[in-house]
């Protein structure tokens, strides 16, 4: 099969695909013909640092996530040509992920799907929409009396909440750093400026998706109302920690400061997504789409940060 492979720290130019053997399916795992994925920033991330340390391991294929079918269901549960979702638990760090033909998945990061969905679109269902969906209903409690900010808006992760949120019926205020991309966010109904100083700027917002992460969580820890909720679930301002935090100072009383960690799915979670979809009948929001024999061009258009929402690969 034809495999993106990584040995080290791969710019997206670099990127390219190998000839390696289909794996070999062993008990608790099963084998997925990859229909498609989407990109990640944590692949970014992994392509361009985390490679280089030890605890990953190496070679490694990544991706952490796929949308396909069971071609081996090994000792499983699931049915040959099922269409299935595989998402993280260590795909594509720990062991070997999606960006590949074949990928060979413990079998409780899989789960089956039901939807009409194109393989185009199904792609950008799998992480980003799990993701929005943890942020929104269980961590930030979101309902339709609700006013929402999100931080860094104009990213897959971005849209995807945008969507749910305003099928919901809730009050979206959407934010990007860059001038050119606030006509992205017109689904929103709101969208501001973000210099990285919201406060006295913005008022009534009870619950904030925070997606530009640490470099701006202070920020938004000051603007949202008593009783009001801040979620801390991306890292797109490149910064990772909050050096010299001091949670009883910097936490304003009333406020709560919560985190989304995308690491443990369920099928429940994951049929609750698609009922969510069907039922608003949302489409999933595609930044543009590549076939898999273009891995390396998708790669670049991420790295350059060309493309505006989520871009999937299609095999």
């Amino acid at each position: 099969m034809k495999a993106v492979i990584l040995n080290n720290i791969t710019p997206g130019e670099k990127v390219h695909l190998q000839e390696t053997d289909i794996p070999k399916v062993i008990s608790g795992w099963v084998l997925i013909k990859v229909k498609g994925f989407g990109l990640n920033h944590s692949e970014q991330i992994l392509r361009l640092n985390e490679i280089a340390n030890d605890y990953i391991k190496k070679p490694i294929i990544p991706g952490i996530e796929c949308v396909g079918e069971i071609v081996d269901k090994s000792d499983s549960d699931f049915k040959l040509g099922q269409k299935v979702v595989g998402l993280m638990g260590g795909m594509g760090r720990s062991y070997d992920g999606s960006y590949a033909e074949y990928t060979l998945l413990p079998k409780n990061q899989v789960f089956s799907i039901k939807s009409d969905l194109s393989w185009e679109k199904l792609a950008a269902v799998s992480e980003t929409y799990y993701t929005a969906w943890g942020s929104l209903f269980e961590c930030l409690k979101l309902n339709s009396k609700d006013t929402l900010l999100i931080r860094g808006a104009t990213s897959g992760l971005g849209y995807a909440s945008i969507q749910l949120a305003k099928a919901l019926g809730c009050k979206v205020i959407a934010t990007t750093h860059k001038e050119e991309k606030l006509f992205l966010l017109s689904e929103a109904g709101e969208a501001i400026l973000d210099d990285g100083s919201l406060k006295g700027k913005i008022k009534g917002v009870n619950k904030i998706l925070e997606l530009v992460g640490p470099k701006t969580l202070r920020d938004s820890l000051k603007i949202v109302e008593n009783g009001g909720i801040v979620c801390h679930t991306g890292v797109l301002g490149g910064v990772y920690t909050l050096d010299n935090f001091d949670p009883i100072k910097e936490i304003p009383n009333g406020v709560y400061l919560t985190g989304f960690f995308s690491n443990n799915p369920s099928q429940n979670i994951i049929n609750d997504i698609f009922d969510y979809l069907n039922k608003y009948q949302l489409k999933p929001k595609v930044g543009k789409s590549y076939k898999f024999e273009n891995i390396k061009d998708a790669c670049v258009a991420q790295d350059l940060g060309k493309v505006n929402g989520k871009i999937v690969v299609t095999i």
